[in-house]
């Protein structure tokens, strides 16, 4: 059986791979069903970027300044477009991280991202006191 492709129909018609076949296989290989706990971080990443921009948001009104020149630009475009370039960039982000689960770059960036923006989460609530 050839190696299942990083994107193929099996990916959304569901998948047909959710583990690697063979043991050598098991670094660097792509499946197409992914585990809940990988599932879970991501959407763990997503739901703290959307908490990110909304917080970001309400400091700003209370007359906070944003100190990240990136999200400073994405602000030039309002709220709409701060959190819809956000949240598209974040996504597609999180996508590829996925897609390559079985790399090990892709899972220090998903435990990376996932630490990041929990902490500044955190960080955007210390704000509050």
């Amino acid at each position: 059986m050839a190696p299942t492709p990083r994107l193929s129909r099996f990916s959304i018609t569901g998948g047909r791979r959710s583990t690697v076949q063979r043991g050598e296989e098991s670094e660097g290989s792509y499946v197409d069903l992914y585990s809940s706990w990988v599932l879970f971080w991501v959407l763990w990443v997503a739901l703290m970027n959307i908490g990110d921009s909304f917080f970001t948001i309400v400091h700003l009104q209370a007359g906070g300044v944003e100190v990240n020149p990136v999200a400073a630009a994405m602000l030039k475009t309002g709220r709409f477009g701060f959190v819809f370039i956000k949240a598209v960039l974040i996504g597609v982000a999180l996508l590829v991280l996925t897609l390559h689960k079985n790399f090990q770059l892709a899972r220090v960036g998903l435990w990376m991202s996932t630490a990041a923006y929990t902490a500044l989460v955190i960080y955007h609530l210390t704000l509050f006191e």
